[in-house]
C-alpha cells in the first residue's frame, strides 16, 4: 500500500488506518455494541499483516478500554505501526464523560494514555474536541509542551474549525487535522479542507463510510435490530429517516459505480473520500478478522471523473 507524508510531520502513513473506536466496547455513551476483545486483537493484527503502518484510537474510545486492547495486540509485534490518540475528554467513576481541555488534565491523560498504551512516546497525539471554546489556547499550547518534553512525537488536532485552527496555530504548528468526511458529511470542503491545504495541515478523515451506512452490508432490517448499547441506534441522525432511506438509496448507486470494477459500496466511499487533494488518508473501522480485506482496495484506486460526477448529481438532487 502506497504511504503518504502527513503534514509536516516525519510520518509516512497508508492511505488507510485502522480505527479503533469500535473495538472499545459496550457499557459507554458512544459504544458501538459489545464486542469481544480477542476478535479485536485478531482484527488489529491482520490490519498489520495486510500493511496498514498506524492505528487511531483515543482515551474515550470505551473510556481506555481500546488503548488497552491496542497494547494487547502489540505485544510482540516486531514492526510496530504508529499509534494516535487524543485527550481532551474525561469520565468520572459513572462513567459520564466530560469536557476539559486544561493543562492540568491533558498532562493525566497524557500520561494515562502512555501507561495504557505501553510506550514511552506517542506517535501523534490529538485534541479530540475544541471544548470547552474558551479553553483551546490553554489546551494546544499544553499539547505543544508536551511534544517538547518527548512525551509525544507530533501535535495535532480534531473536529476544528479553520478558525480554531489559525487561532492556536500562533502557539505551534499543527500536524494535522481529523474531521469527519464522508459523501454524506462533505461540509469540511467548504473551508476546512482548503485551510489544511495551504497551510501543509494533514488531513486523517475519520468516519468515511458514515459509520458503517455506507459499506453496502447495512439494511433497514440490521438497523431495526441493532443492539440498545449501539450509539448509532439513537444518536447518528443519519440511521434516522428520511435520512435513512436516502443515504440507502446512495448505497445502491456506489454498488452500479463499483461492481463493474469489483469493488464494494465501501470501497467507493472511501476512494471518493481520498479522492480530495487535502486528505492524506482516511481512517477504517473493523470489529472482526475478513472485514478489512474488502475495503484495502481503495487505498490504490480512483474514481473517473465520470463516476465522482454521478456520486455529486446524486448528492445535489437530494440534499441531506
Amino acid at each position: 500500500m502506497q504511504t503518504r507524508q502527513l503534514g509536516n510531520s516525519d510520518l509516512n502513513i497508508t492511505a488507510i488506518g485502522f480505527g479503533a473506536w469500535a473495538i472499545g466496547g459496550g457499557g459507554w455513551a458512544f459504544g458501538w455494541g459489545t464486542q469481544d476483545d480477542a476478535e479485536s486483537v485478531a482484527t488489529i493484527r491482520e490490519a498489520l499483516d495486510l500493511g496498514i503502518n498506524w492505528i487511531d484510537t483515543a482515551a474515550v474510545y470505551g473510556l481506555g478500554h481500546s488503548e488497552e486492547v491496542v497494547a494487547k495486540a502489540l505485544e510482540g509485534v516486531a514492526k510496530r505501526p504508529y499509534v494516535f490518540t487524543k485527550c481532551a475528554r474525561v469520565w468520572n467513576e459513572n462513567r459520564e464523560i466530560g469536557k476539559c481541555l486544561k493543562a492540568a488534565s491533558i498532562r493525566a491523560e497524557c500520561e494515562a494514555s502512555l501507561k495504557r498504551l505501553k510506550v514511552d512516546v506517542i506517535d501523534l497525539y490529538q485534541v479530540h474536541w475544541p471544548e470547552p471554546a474558551e479553553d483551546i489556547d490553554e489546551g494546544w499550547q499544553t499539547v505543544v509542551k508536551l511534544k517538547e518534553e518527548g512525551k509525544i512525537r507530533w501535535a495535532s488536532v480534531s473536529n476544528f474549525s479553520a478558525e480554531q485552527m489559525a487561532q492556536v496555530a500562533k502557539f505551534g504548528p499543527i500536524t494535522s487535522l481529523q474531521p469527519p468526511y464522508s459523501m454524506i458529511r462533505p461540509e469540511v470542503e467548504e473551508s476546512i479542507l482548503p485551510y489544511c491545504l495551504a497551510n501543509n495541515v494533514g488531513v486523517i478523515a475519520y468516519s468515511p463510510m458514515a459509520s458503517g451506512l455506507l459499506t453496502g452490508a447495512m439494511t433497514r432490517e440490521r438497523v431495526a435490530t441493532m443492539p440498545a448499547d449501539d450509539w448509532r441506534k439513537e444518536k447518528n441522525r443519519l440511521y434516522q429517516e428520511p435520512q435513512l432511506t436516502r443515504n440507502l438509496n446512495l448505497v445502491e448507486l456506489l454498488k452500479s459505480v463499483g461492481t463493474p470494477h469489483g469493488r464494494t459500496p465501501g470501497e467507493v466511499a472511501i476512494a471518493w473520500v481520498l479522492r480530495h487533494p487535502a486528505v492524506t488518508a482516511a481512517i477504517v473501522g473493523a470489529r472482526r478478522p475478513g472485514q478489512l480485506k474488502e475495503l484495502l482496495g481503495a487505498a490504490d484506486w480512483r474514481l473517473t471523473p465520470t463516476e465522482v460526477n454521478a456520486i455529486d448529481g446524486f448528492l445535489k438532487a437530494n440534499p441531506a
